[in-house]
């Protein structure tokens, strides 16, 4: 099971996000024991009243080349799994998403 998914707006991406971090950065593509796959994220800010959403969203447009507004937040608001929405063309957007986590979902 990928990590994405295509939509007629675009991609849903499901995300495993780990606040607190040293750094802001993305690992790559994690196949749950349940045998679903998530991207996963490291943000720096703390998970409170959505800092935690808003770094792992900025962290997310700034790899894909994309703006903010692209990016919607859909599922998990305060878990870490979460699952965003994001609007654009989709062919394009799952190569980026193919380079930034080395695997092909």
């Amino acid at each position: 099971m990928p990590a994405w998914s295509v939509t007629p707006a675009g991609l849903r991406l499901h995300l495993r996000v780990a606040p607190n971090a040293g750094a802001d950065r993305i690992e790559g593509v994690e196949t749950r024991d349940d045998g679903s796959a998530v991207l996963r994220l490291r943000v720096a800010a703390v998970p409170d009243r959505g800092r935690a959403n808003a770094s792992a969203i900025a962290l997310l447009a700034r790899s894909l080349g994309i703006p903010k507004s692209a990016i919607t937040l859909t599922a998990g608001e305060t878990a870490r799994l979460k699952t965003v929405a994001i609007s654009g063309e989709a062919e394009a957007l799952a190569a980026r998403l193919d380079a930034l986590s080395g695997l092909k979902p």
